[in-house]
């Protein structure tokens, strides 16, 4: 049976900037997958969720700014949990969405891919995903971690993918919010005037 190859971008998206929708492009077309499914995350792990925008907020966000991409589509999969959002639990509630169909290619940055082996369950998830791991040309990458956790089956499962380099940070995009500065090809039209309406990050 052929499966569907469906990427996944997940992320705070605190906020979805111009950095995440180029190289979420680039996986789509290098890889030839059949779209991309944004998630963004509810209450991540590792970060404090009381600190960022609302994840209904982060989620209208990321709709807004997918919304012109046919192959792009955004998932309230982890946004309408409270509980915290695991990587692991959200793969299997995609699996059995898809009836086990599907081969999921998770894509995660250069830095992050280093820290899989922290991850819920990590020794679990190669089972339900392909990772890809977008690096920059000119960067070392942290993938060498996750390569030795996972040993053989990670050197066929974890993909290293050089991918657009474009310096856009979510951290910068709320200072420069914060001093009232432009956030023009930055981030998208649609996100830049949502932020403004509903005042965020001030």
């Amino acid at each position: 049976m052929n499966k569907r190859r469906i990427g996944i971008l997940g992320g705070t998206f605190d906020p979805i900037h111009l950095g995440h929708l180029v190289t979420a492009d680039f996986v789509l077309n290098a890889l030839q997958l059949e779209k991309i499914i944004f998630i963004p995350a509810g209450r991540p792990p590792h970060k404090d969720s009381n600190k960022m925008a609302s994840a209904h907020e982060r989620y209208i966000m990321t709709v807004l700014a997918t919304g012109d991409n046919p192959f792009f589509s955004v998932s309230d999969i982890e946004t309408v949990d409270s509980d915290i959002s695991y990587t692991i639990d959200t793969l299997i509630k995609l699996d059995k969405r898809y009836e086990g169909r599907a081969e999921f290619y998770f894509i995660v940055g250069t830095d992050a891919v280093g820290e899989i082996p922290s991850w819920e369950n990590a020794h679990d998830l190669l089972k339900y995903c392909v990772f890809v791991a977008a690096t920059r040309p000119g960067f070392s990458s942290t993938a060498e971690k996750a390569l030795a956790f996972f040993g053989q089956e990670g050197a066929a499962r974890i993909i290293q993918l050089d991918t657009p380099e474009l310096e856009i940070s979510s951290t910068d995009i709320r200072e420069r919010v914060r001093a009232g500065r432009s956030l023009k090809y930055i981030v998208p039209a649609s996100v830049e005037l949502y932020i403004k309406k509903e005042g965020l990050y001030l």
